[in-house]
């Protein structure tokens, strides 16, 4: 256990932190699965509605530091040759 004020402070804004990103990463797959579901179905029009809010939120996740710029990158693309292949 920490014994000074510092690492006592490090300990709450990293639990803090873990919690934030955690959930940002959920909210991501979420709507990630959203346009996945919807290629799926072969439903265009959805899958592109669906990928319209997924990518700020995806590329929100990489300013924020929780995912990597090239992971992100690669799912984007592979979502949208997803898309296209649907037309």
């Amino acid at each position: 256990m920490a014994n000074h004020k510092s690492a006592k402070k490090r300990i709450r804004q990293t639990a803090r932190r873990t919690d934030v990103n955690t959930a940002r990463k959920s909210r991501i797959r979420t709507f990630v699965k959203k346009v996945e579901t919807a290629i799926t179905a072969g439903d265009k029009v959805a899958a592109q509605a669906a990928f319209k809010e997924a990518q700020p939120e995806m590329a929100r996740g990489v300013t924020k530091g929780v995912l990597n710029k090239n992971t992100v990158s690669r799912k984007i693309s592979r979502l949208a040759k997803g898309i296209k292949a649907l037309g």
